[in-house]
C-alpha cells in the first residue's frame, strides 16, 4: 500500500463522524434517485408489454347504434390496422353484503375466442363459452373487493330487468389497468367493476342484434393520430358518436401516465437537494483537512510528491466518501423500489409487476454524486495543489477579532465574554456562516416539502366535497331523463333536498387550442352542487355564457371576457360561440358550466336531465337505494362518502410511505449539516477551547462558545427553511398538476412547526454528542505546540 493511501485511511478514521454524515446524506439523494427510475423503468417495461400483448387499441370511439355493416368501412380507413367492435353499457348491480348498488360496466366479447383487441388476461378461472347463457368474466379487483371466486352469482338490473350472472373467470384488461368510474377522482373498487359478457347475451338484453356502440381501433406504424380519428368522426356521426379519442385521453392510460411523469420529477427534485447539501458537506470537510495539514502538504511536497499526486490524494478521499454513499444510496434505493412496486401492485393490475433495476440510472447516480463532490471541493482541494511549501510551513495568520455590528446594538453588560466570542467568530466567516445555516434550511424545506402534502389533500378533500359538492348521492340516467322521471326521482322516501344537472358532450376551441370535455348545465343557484371560485365564495350561474375551471382555462389560454368556440357533440350538434363569464376554482378534471335553462335552448330540447344531485336522510338512506335500483332508467349511483373515504384510503397509504421516507431523509440531513458544523469547529477551535478550560472557564462557557454558534444557526435557518420549503411544496403542486387533479399548494403550521421540531431535535442530539468531546478533550495535548 502507498503511503499516501495510509495516510488516506488514517484520514477517514478520524473523519468517521462527519465522513458517516456525509455518506447518508448523499445515501439519501442516490436512493431516491434509484427508487423513481427504478420504479419508473418497472412500470413502463410492464406497461408495454402487456399494452404489446393483449393488444391494447390506440383509438377509442361510443355511438348510439351503428349497424354492423359500418365495420368493413371502418377498416378501409388509411392507417388503420385493426377495428374492434362492442358493445358497452353501464348497469347496476345488486351484490349480496352491500345496501348500496354498485355500478357495472358490461363489455361484450365474441362468444367464440379472443377479441381482437383490449383481450382480456385470465387471472383465475376460464373464459366463457358457447352456448352457456349468463356467463361472465369479473375484473379482478371488483372480484377480491367482495370475495367473489369463479362459480359464484350476482344480480345485474340490465335494461329495467333482473338478471343474474355467473361468474367463471377472475380477469385484468390493458384497458382497466387503473378501474376508475368515469366522474370520479381515485378507484372505488368495490363500487365500480367491469363484467366481460357475451356478445350475443348483450345484443339480446338490449336489441342490438346487429349493431354496436362502441370501436377500437389500433394504428397502422407511422400513421397520423389526428388524420384517423376526422375520418372515424365523419363516418360515425351519423349514428351518435360523440367524438373519437386516442390513448392519451383514455382514463385508466391518463392515470398511469400522471404517476409515470411524476416520477420522473421526483427522480430531479429530490436528488438536487440532497446531493448539494452533500457537496457543500465535502467542501466544508475537505477544506478543514486542508487548513489543517498545511504542514503534511509542504512536508509532501518537499519529499518530492508533485501536485498532481497532493491533489488526488485529496480527491480520492472524497471518492471514497461519496462512493460509499452511492453503494449505500443503490442498495436502499433498491429496497424502496421494490416496496414501491408492491405498493403499486395494488392500485395498478398487471399481470405480473416485476421490480426491475435501471442500471444506467445507478451510474447516472454515481456520476451525479461523483460531478457534486468534485464541484464541492475543486476549491479548497486546488488550494491544497498551489500551496508553496514555504507558505505552507508557516502557520495561518490568526484572524483579526474586532467588534461587530451585533455588539454595538446592545450594551457589553449585557454580553457574556463566551457570547461575544461566539458573535465575533460567527460575523468574521459570514461566508462560512451562511453556508450552514442555508445546510440547515435545507432540512426544514425537505421536512416542509415532505409534509406539505397531507395538508394539501384535507383541504383539497374540504374544498372540493364539503365547500362545494355537499350532494350525498349523484345518480345518472342511461338517457336523459323527463320530467315525470326527475320528479320520481326527487320524490323518494328519504331524500330531502334535490337538483337535476344536464351534461352534454363538446368539444370545446380557443384560437389553436381545443379539448372534448362535457358542459354541465346547473341551476342558477345551486346548493347541492356548487361552484367557488379560489376565495371559497360561491359563484351563481349566469344566465348567458360559459364558466370554465381554472385548470381548462389555463390550457385553452383564456380568461374572463374571451370568446370560445363549442361544438356540441350529440344531438343536433350545434356550433356556439360562447363569451367565458367566469373562472371557478376546482381540483379535479376538466369541466365547463352553463346555466341549465340556456343549455336546453341551444340544444333545442325540452326540460330534461342527464343526472340529478341527491342529499337523503341518513336513516333512509337504504330504503332510497333499494327504490333507485328499481328505476330502470338510473344508469349510476355515486356515493360521495364513500368515494370520499376510497380517496382517503388511496392516497393516506401513499403519503405515509412517503411521508416517513421523508422524515427520515430530512433527520439525515438535519443531524449532517448540524453535526458536521460542529465537528469542524470543535477541530478547527479546540486549542482555544482547552486554554479556555486552563485559565478556569466552566465546562457550561466553554460549550457555550462552540455551541452556541450552532443555535443561532439553525434559530436563522428555521425561517428561512420554511420560506425554501413552501417554494419547494409550489414547484412540486406544478409538477403535479394534471389534467386528472391538482394539488393545492396549502402549508399548515402543524406541518411548519414539526419541521422545526424535527430540526430542533437533531441539533440538541447533535450539541449533545459533540457537548461529549468537549468534556474530554485532553488539554495537555490538545495544548502542545506544533513546532
Amino acid at each position: 500500500m502507498r503511503k499516501l493511501d495510509r495516510k488516506l485511511l488514517r484520514d477517514l478514521y478520524q473523519l468517521r463522524g462527519q465522513a458517516s454524515a456525509i455518506v447518508l446524506v448523499i445515501a439519501a439523494g442516490v436512493a431516491t434517485f434509484v427508487m423513481s427510475m427504478c420504479a419508473y423503468r418497472s412500470l413502463t417495461a410492464t406497461k408495454d408489454a402487456f399494452y404489446r400483448d393483449y393488444r391494447f387499441a390506440d383509438l377509442f370511439s361510443s355511438t348510439h347504434r351503428t349497424p354492423d355493416a359500418m365495420l368493413s368501412r371502418l377498416r378501409d380507413i388509411e392507417g388503420v390496422a385493426a377495428v374492434e367492435t362492442r358493445l358497452v353499457y353501464d348497469v347496476l348491480l345488486d351484490v349480496p353484503g352491500m345496501s348500496e348498488p354498485a355500478t357495472a360496466r358490461l363489455i361484450s366479447i365474441p362468444d367464440r375466442g379472443q377479441s381482437e383487441l383490449n383481450q382480456v388476461y385470465i387471472r383465475r378461472g376460464r373464459m366463457i363459452e358457447p352456448l352457456h347463457s349468463g356467463e361472465v368474466v369479473v375484473s379482478e379487483v371488483f372480484a377480491k373487493a367482495h370475495g367473489f371466486v369463479p362459480g359464484d352469482q350476482v344480480r345485474a338490473i340490465i335494461n329495467g330487468k333482473t338478471q343474474v350472472m355467473k361468474i367463471v373467470g377472475i380477469a385484468l384488461s390493458p384497458e382497466y389497468v387503473i378501474q376508475v368510474q368515469p366522474g370520479s377522482i381515485l378507484p372505488d373498487d368495490k363500487r365500480f367493476g367491469i363484467f366481460w359478457i357475451g356478445r350475443r347475451d348483450l345484443e339480446a338484453a338490449f336489441d342490438m342484434t346487429g349493431a354496436f356502440n362502441n370501436v377500437s381501433v389500433r394504428l397502422a406504424l407511422g400513421h397520423e393520430t389526428d388524420r384517423v380519428i376526422d375520418e372515424l368522426d365523419r363516418l360515425l356521426k351519423p349514428y351518435g358518436s360523440v367524438g373519437s379519442y386516442d390513448r392519451d385521453e383514455q382514463l385508466s392510460h391518463r392515470y398511469l401516465s400522471d404517476e409515470l411523469s411524476q416520477l420522473r420529477g421526483m427522480a430531479v427534485m429530490a436528488p438536487a437537494i440532497f446531493l448539494g447539501v452533500a457537496a457543500f458537506l465535502l467542501n466544508i470537510a475537505v477544506s478543514r483537512i486542508i487548513s489543517q495539514q498545511r504542514e503534511q502538504i509542504a512536508a509532501l511536497k518537499a519529499f518530492g510528491y508533485s501536485d498532481f499526486e497532493v491533489g488526488a490524494h485529496y480527491l480520492n478521499l472524497v471518492f471514497v466518501i461519496t462512493v460509499g454513499g452511492s453503494i449505500a444510496g443503490s442498495g436502499f434505493g433498491f429496497w424502496m423500489g421494490a416496496s414501491m412496486m408492491g405498493m403499486y401492485e395494488e392500485f395498478y393490475k398487471f399481470p405480473a409487476l416485476d421490480f426491475l433495476v435501471n442500471w444506467p440510472a445507478v451510474a447516472a447516480a454515481f456520476l451525479m454524486t461523483t460531478v457534486a463532490a468534485v464541484v464541492g471541493t475543486f476549491v479548497s482541494v486546488r488550494s491544497a495543489v498551489t500551496l508553496p511549501p514555504a507558505e505552507a510551513m508557516r502557520p495561518e495568520a490568526p484572524p483579526t477579532y474586532r467588534t461587530s455590528w451585533w455588539e454595538r446594538l446592545l450594551p457589553k453588560r449585557w454580553i457574556a465574554p463566551e457570547m461575544r466570542m461566539v458573535i465575533r467568530n460567527v460575523t468574521r466567516r459570514p461566508l462560512r456562516a451562511g453556508l450552514s445555516i442555508v445546510g440547515i434550511s435545507m432540512a426544514v424545506a425537505v421536512m416542509v416539502l415532505g409534509n406539505f402534502s397531507l395538508d394539501a389533500m384535507n383541504y383539497m378533500m374540504l374544498f372540493q366535497f364539503r365547500l362545494a359538492q355537499r350532494q350525498d348521492l349523484t345518480v345518472t340516467f342511461v338517457e336523459p331523463a323527463t320530467e315525470s322521471v326527475i320528479y320520481e326521482v326527487q320524490n323518494l322516501d328519504g331524500v330531502l333536498e334535490s337538483e337535476t344537472m344536464r351534461s352534454v358532450a363538446t368539444r370545446i376551441r380557443f384560437q389553436n387550442r381545443s379539448r372534448r370535455i362535457g358542459i354541465m348545465g346547473l341551476l342558477p343557484d345551486p346548493q347541492l352542487y356548487r361552484l367557488l371560485d379560489v376565495d371559497e365564495r360561491p359563484v351563481r350561474i349566469p344566465q348567458y355564457g360559459i364558466m370554465l375551471n381554472s385548470k381548462l382555462a389555463e390550457i385553452l389560454g383564456t380568461t374572463v371576457g374571451d370568446q370560445v368556440i363549442v361544438e356540441v357533440l350529440e344531438g343536433k350538434r350545434p356550433t356556439l360561440t360562447l363569451e367565458v363569464s367566469a373562472i371557478v376554482e376546482e381540483f379535479a378534471g376538466l369541466n365547463a358550466y352553463m346555466n341549465k335553462t340556456r343549455l336546453h335552448e341551444v340544444l333545442q330540447e325540452s326540460n330534461v336531465a342527464s343526472g340529478a344531485f341527491l342529499k337523503v336522510d341518513p336513516n333512509r338512506i337504504d330504503a332510497v337505494f333499494a327504490e333507485l335500483e328499481q328505476r330502470p332508467g338510473v344508469g349510476s349511483v355515486t356515493i360521495k362518502d364513500a368515494m370520499m373515504q376510497s380517496f382517503e384510503q388511496t392516497v393516506a397509504e401513499n403519503i405515509l410511505v412517503m411521508r416517513s421516507f421523508i422524515v427520515m431523509f430530512a433527520a439525515v440531513i438535519a443531524v449532517g449539516v448540524v453535526y458536521n458544523t460542529a465537528r469542524i469547529s470543535l477541530s478547527e477551535r479546540q486549542r482555544d477551547l482547552a486554554t479556555m478550560r486552563v485559565i478556569g472557564f466552566t465546562n457550561r462557557e466553554v460549550s457555550t462558545v462552540l455551541l452556541g454558534e450552532i443555535i443561532i444557526f439553525t434559530a436563522l435557518a428555521i425561517p428561512l427553511g420554511c420560506l425554501i420549503g413552501y417554494g419547494l411544496a409550489a414547484i412540486t403542486t406544478a409538477g403535479l398538476d394534471t389534467d386528472n387533479y391538482r394539488i393545492p399548494l396549502v402549508v399548515s403550521r402543524n406541518t411548519l412547526l414539526l419541521a422545526a421540531s424535527v430540526v430542533v431535535v437533531a441539533t440538541i442530539l447533535s450539541a449533545t454528542l459533540v457537548q461529549r468531546r468537549v468534556k474530554h478533550l485532553d488539554l495537555i495535548s490538545v495544548l502542545k505546540t506544533r513546532d
